[in-house]
């Protein structure tokens, strides 16, 4: 199961906490606040630079979970999105937003976010979580599966969605889910998906057992 890197950044009535392996360099946090989120200096974060709300609302844009903070202003806090959604990016990983759990196949928790950024090549060392190994590989999928049946037009308030990646298998999610195309069209909304994780698919975003055909391990 994925691992962890964590570094803190103590700044003005705020701490910067910062998931090194779950990194992929989207540079939302660097657009957002780029005083303080510095890929080219040592440290590459300087908490000290910018007030808590400006640096609070550009970690709320990292589309991977990598970066959190502790607010001293509880009305800081980040709250999940009101609806669980998907997003298909092109040749790259799946953008999970929302009330979020990580869930091994026995049922326990591993990990609770509002963000991440799930591995769709099948390459990534950092499984279940994307590490940019879909530039190595070459992955290549533009994520424009045409709305179908089950696409809807609005999205709909949801609990806790559980992201279950199987044992060599696909990531299977339990719980309200907007899938939606790299357009941003909905391709699916329901209750229970089984997503692709080992990037051979004919059928992306979907699962479609190619995992047993190629003798996918996600170890």
């Amino acid at each position: 199961m994925a691992a962890t890197e964590l570094h803190q950044y103590k700044g003005k009535n705020i701490t910067v906490v910062y998931d090194a392996r779950r990194c992929i360099h989207a540079k939302e946090c660097v657009r957002g606040v780029p005083s303080v989120f510095n890929p080219d200096a040592k440290p590459w974060v300087n908490a000290e630079n910018s007030d808590a709300k400006a640096i609070a609302a550009a970690i709320q844009r990292c589309p991977t979970g990598a970066l959190h903070y502790h607010a001293e202003d509880t009305q800081l806090a980040e709250r999940a999105d009101p609806s669980n959604t998907i997003k298909t990016t092109p040749d790259g990983p799946l953008f999970v937003r929302g009330n979020l759990n990580l869930v091994s196949e026995n049922g326990d928790v591993l990990v609770t976010d509002t963000r991440m950024a799930m591995c769709r090549c099948g390459a990534s060392k950092n499984k279940p979580f994307c590490d940019n190994s879909h530039f190595a590989v070459a992955f290549d999928d533009p994520g424009m599966t045409a709305p179908g049946q089950n696409a809807a037009s609005e999205m709909a308030t949801s609990g806790k969605l559980n992201v279950v990646p199987t044992t060599d298998g696909p990531l299977h999610l339990q719980g309200q889910v907007t899938i939606r195309n790299a357009a941003g069209e909905v391709i699916f909304e329901g209750i229970e998906a089984w997503l692709c994780r080992c990037g051979r698919s004919a059928d992306k975003p979907y699962c479609d057992g190619s995992h047993e055909r190629i003798g996918f391990k996600s170890t």
